[in-house]
């Protein structure tokens, strides 16, 4: 791309790094200045003395005062907090085990506990407090919590949940607006459940005040696009326009997303088209986004630069959403040198690394076989306290095993082991993958183990992947054997 030059380096060196060395000014003397042997044309012959006057003696008591003065603080702080975090876990505990008089919490402590599990998407646990809430002597009907719990139960694929809350939501006399029914329909939607999402955007034209807008609409026409039910998208907009409803930025940029997710690329250019011949919903950075996502998971690169030319040209600035895009496409297509160039282009104009560009930096250099760049980036990483993930660690296991560098898996673990990086299922089926792939039979059966350690339950990917590995290895009997764990799941 013209505006991504590529550099000389094929590895720039990071932004707005720390410098290596810091110059660091100790008003405290050094004690040493008067006893120890000189430097420069002193050779150690000469001692140097180093006078104190009154003034300087008055100035390091008073500092010596103040710096015992704010340590005490601190402890009086710190044990102040300790207190308040002990009462307040105390109370959560009451929230978790329901013992005792639990009429009578903290209103604060309870509404924290349930913003956690609502933010965590712990459903079952958030309708366990709402229902200790619920039970306060304090509690009032509260709309804004009904609503907040009804899109997390959408989220977490529980539509009948849902559907339970929003009636005790009118039982207690709660106002039903628009925004309730709309949450209730993306419930639906979101679950696969579309002529229930249709019925009740039929029933709210009936209801006045809640006669559906464009929002609505966005939110069903993106369900639609997710279950590949193009013909209801084409139907709700021939709706939209009956209803004097125009689809603002939001709704083309859910409809160039999606449609490019499905590499409708023709459909995709059309609604690019439309977008820009109305004033009123003009491309912004997410369409630009949407639009260079799609031709760069598809491989099409040329297409994705011209795009990406166009829009900076039309005046979108790009983010560092932008840049992890073509960082990934560039990855995933080995076009190191480019990945380069955007490395320069984000050094250059101050944008900062996220966890998200250095998982695909990782994993990009580690599918190309070049272990001493990916290592240098995850010893980076770390320098700038930016904490792996699974995904951080699925790649380098993967790096390592493509190289047969079984010791380096040892050494991810051992990474584990010392860190609290949170592992899930996906990271353990990686790891029985790669020493199924590489033959390294006993460590594979050792994986389960060390999932059962840590409380992950093994699922029918990691069963088949160890009975293709068996499989492959000749060792049909214990893969007989798993195959009969496998039906019993």
């Amino acid at each position: 791309m013209a505006s991504l030059a590529g550099p000389s380096n094929p590895f720039p060196r990071p932004f707005n790094r720390r410098s290596q060395t810091q110059t660091r000014y100790d008003p405290r003397p050094d004690p040493r200045q008067s006893h120890g042997p000189g430097n420069g044309n002193n050779n150690g012959n000469t001692v140097t003395v180093t006078e104190r006057r009154p003034a300087d003696l008055v100035r390091i008591n008073e500092r010596e005062v103040r710096e015992r003065k704010e340590d005490t603080n601190r402890k009086i702080a710190s044990k102040k907090a300790i207190s308040i975090i002990l009462r307040r876990e105390a109370t959560k505990a009451v929230i978790e085990m329901k013992k005792g008089d639990s009429k009578k919490l903290l209103p604060r402590t309870v509404l924290e506990a349930l913003h956690e599990r609502i933010t965590a998407l712990r459903w079952e646990s958030a309708l366990k407090v709402f229902e200790l809430l619920r039970e306060q002597l304090w509690y009032r009907p509260n709309y804004g919590i009904y609503i907040k719990l009804i899109v997390m139960l959408g989220k977490c694929k529980q539509p009948e949940k849902a559907h339970t809350l929003f009636q005790a939501m009118v039982d207690e006399g709660c106002v039903v607006d628009r925004e309730a029914y709309t949450a209730l329909m993306s419930a639906y939607s979101r679950s696969g459940f579309l002529d229930k999402a249709f019925s009740i955007l039929e029933l709210m034209k009936k209801i006045p005040n809640c006669r559906p807008d464009v929002f609505t609409y966005s939110i069903l026409i993106k369900s639609c696009l997710q279950f590949y039910e193009f013909e209801k998208v084409q139907s709700l907009l021939a709706d939209m326009e009956v209803q004097g409803i125009k689809p603002n930025t939001i709704t083309y940029n859910t409809l160039i997303d999606e449609y490019g997710k499905a590499k409708k690329f023709s459909e995709m250019e059309s609604l690019l088209v439309q977008m820009l011949r109305k004033r009123e919903c003009q491309p912004d950075v997410w369409t630009m986004n949407s639009t260079i996502r799609a031709f760069g998971g598809s491989g099409q690169i040329e297409m994705m630069e011209k795009c990406y030319d166009k829009f900076q040209k039309s005046g979108i600035e790009p983010t560092i959403k932008t840049f992890n895009i073509l960082l990934d496409s560039y990855g995933k297509t080995g076009n190191y040198e480019k990945m380069s160039s955007v490395m320069q282009y984000m050094q250059k104009y101050h944008f900062s690394w996220t966890l998200i560009t250095y998982n695909i930096v990782i994993d990009a250099f580690g599918r190309g076989g070049d272990l001493k760049q990916m290592e240098f980036l995850f010893r980076l990483m770390q320098s700038e306290r930016i904490k792996p993930n699974c995904v951080t660690l699925c790649s380098l296991v993967r790096a390592y095993g493509n190289a047969g560098r079984i010791e380096k898996i040892g050494a991810v673990l051992r990474y584990v082991d010392n860190s609290d990086v949170m592992l899930d299922v996906v990271f353990f089926n990686c790891l029985v993958d790669v020493y199924g792939m590489m033959g390294c039979f006993v460590e594979m059966k050792g994986v389960i183990e060390m999932m059962k350690r840590r409380g992950c339950v093994p699922d029918k990917v990691t069963y088949r992947t160890m009975i293709k590995a068996y499989t492959m290895g000749g060792m049909n009997g214990h893969a007989k054997v798993l195959r009969k764990e496998l039906a019993s799941l």
